[in-house]
């Protein structure tokens, strides 16, 4: 197990290095001017201090290493759009708040989708099949946005049940969270349900049933251990997209999160916010793969053993 989480940390450190590069050299190929703001016009001499002051004076080589060899110190440097605020502290205070609502968005996904999806599995009523079959197809159907816009007007327009904008209260959560969780659910729902369904009929399923053991058991223990590799391998990318937030979602219901921060330092072209951001959706990513790689190694040997 040491070697290959070793070899899958290996992999993860190369790919965000190879991420950064890409993003480095992409950001200031972008046409415009970062430090032309609100139509101001800086004069040459301010617009020479503008750049010493962040490095773009240098050839772009040479800022290419100055920037790695700051990142490796967890200097990220200073925002250029928002002046005084170094990009170290934005993701501090920003990304907490997205990070919440993914992480509880996470949990509800996770809960209804398995249940859902052993429902549908193990079920003779048809009807209940159906049903959560057609709810499943609705949820990767139904864009979140729109699914967002839906419950607000029926909610907090209709039913004035919750507010809209902020997460001062804890039902604030509620609308936000079924909006951002919604795909994830039909995903697990479809995931375990066609898992489980394949698992149970195996052969040493139908041995273990021949043998007097409880279906309880013959669904827990044999069952659902192999039927949740792919919920297991799934699980990462849907946590680390969760916890990263959605520029729509926050956009929507207002939450000052850290998706808003992304698109406003690609708008502004601020160079070194975009970096800062990139490196840490990217640090999430690769975690979260790799979390998922060894939880799926840890329940099925084989895999480490195969690759």
């Amino acid at each position: 197990m040491l070697k290959y989480a070793t070899k899958r940390l290996v992999i993860g450190i190369l790919t965000l290095f190879i991420l950064v590069t890409i993003t480095f050299f992409g950001v200031h190929a972008m046409p415009g001017d970062p430090f032309a703001q609100d139509n101001k016009v800086l004069s040459a001499e301010a617009y020479a201090a503008m750049e010493a002051k962040y490095g773009l004076d240098k050839p772009l080589p040479e800022q290419y290493v100055i920037y790695l060899r700051n990142v490796l110190r967890g200097d990220f440097g200073e925002s250029i759009s928002k002046k005084g605020q170094q990009v170290s502290a934005i993701i501090a205070k920003r990304a907490p708040v997205t990070a919440r609502v993914g992480a509880i968005a996470f949990v509800v996904a996770l809960t209804i989708g398995l249940t859902f999806g052993i429902a549908s599995a193990l079920t003779k009523k048809r009807w209940v099949n159906s049903l959560i079959t057609l709810f499943a197809t609705l949820g990767v159907s139904i864009p979140g946005f729109l699914f967002a816009m839906l419950i607000m007007i029926l909610f907090a327009v209709k039913l004035k049940l919750v507010g809209i904008v902020g997460l001062d209260k804890p039902q604030q959560y509620i609308m936000p969270v079924f909006a951002l969780s919604l795909g994830s659910i039909s995903s697990i729902t479809r995931l375990s349900r066609s898992s489980l369904r394949d698992v149970m009929n195996q052969d040493y399923i139908t041995l273990a049933r021949s043998k007097g053991t409880s279906e309880l058991k013959v669904v827990t223990k044999h069952g659902l251990k192999n039927a949740l590799l792919p919920v297991v391998t799934y699980c990462g990318p849907m946590f680390a997209g969760l916890v990263t937030g959605s520029l729509v979602i926050e956009s929507l219901f207002s939450i000052p999160g850290i998706g808003a921060e992304f698109t406003s330092s690609i708008t502004n072209r601020d160079y070194t916010l975009v970096m800062g951001l990139t490196i840490f959706f990217g640090a999430i990513v690769i975690v979260m793969n790799l979390a998922s790689d060894l939880a799926a190694a840890a329940i099925d040997p084989r895999i480490k053993l195969g690759k």
